[in-house]
């Protein structure tokens, strides 16, 4: 790690300054640090973003980018959509096409739901499953409840919320794990890359420690870097594995499903 680069972070934990040095040292190779690095967790499973503090025209320019991006989303068909339908999140439709395409949700079923909050899956997962299924949810960020669902709050890879999910399992396997989480944008794509290529890799372990034999996982990954080689770790775990972009994402995004069916185990 550069000099440069160790005083920029140099007083985040060691666990943060061995992460991202890296992305510090490809950053910061002949200028000074310019920036101030803060990390902000957030979501299902230490879902860290660095924010930069920018200079001033920089913070204007991406000012304007976020008033487009807020008059895009108020103005999305889907949003108003979700309003009329009750649906606490757009996604809902993302999943609900998911669903059915590739019929991965079924009566009877137990699924777990990852990065739940606001709840925009759990939802609508519930009455899929109905009273004879079960639906177990979890997020760092609270989430109101939903009838049908177990809620377990706090970041997953924490060894007592891993076991309160286990619980939660009662020493039986999930059908279904389906995952949503992204990190908080940072507005710089690679370090936005990075950090959610480290979620959708969590959430893919928690799949292979909690599917059962045959079952599905479903999962939210943005293309860019160790997208291909991610894709291939799915496929040497899943019998079948679909690339899906439902019309809910917006057609600019990045973001793509990944569809993985039948556990090897």
């Amino acid at each position: 790690m550069t000099e440069k680069a160790r005083n920029c972070v140099g007083y985040l934990p060691l666990s943060y300054q061995s992460l991202l040095s890296l992305w510090f040292d490809s950053l910061f190779t002949q200028e000074p640090c310019p920036y101030v690095m803060v990390l902000q967790l957030r979501a299902a499973s230490l879902q860290y973003a660095p924010f930069l503090v920018l200079p001033e025209a920089e913070l204007m320019a991406r000012s304007k980018t976020s008033k487009q991006w807020m008059d895009e989303h108020v103005n999305d068909p889907y949003v108003k959509k979700a309003q009329i339908d009750g649906y606490r999140s757009r996604a809902s439709y993302k999943l609900l096409e998911i669903n059915e395409k590739d019929k991965l949700i079924r009566p009877g079923h137990t699924v777990m739901d990852l990065g739940s909050a606001p709840g925009g899956w759990s939802q609508i997962v519930a009455p899929m499953v109905g009273e004879s299924g079960r639906v177990i949810a979890s997020d760092i960020l609270p989430m109101d409840g939903i009838t049908g669902v177990t809620f377990i709050q706090g970041d997953f890879t924490d060894e007592a919320v891993y076991e309160q999910i286990l619980q939660a399992l009662d020493d039986a396997q999930a059908d279904v794990v389906i995952s949503d989480m992204s990190p908080n944008h940072s507005g710089v794509k690679t370090t936005d890359q990075y950090a959610s290529m480290y979620l959708v890799e969590l959430a893919l372990d928690m799949a292979r420690n909690v599917l059962k034999p045959g079952g599905s996982f479903v999962a939210k990954v943005f293309q860019g870097v160790g997208y291909e080689d991610y894709v291939k770790d799915v496929r040497s775990s899943f019998e079948k594995v679909l690339v899906r972009k439902p019309s809910a994402s917006r057609p600019r995004s990045r973001e793509v499903y990944i569809v993985a069916k039948g556990f090897k185990g």
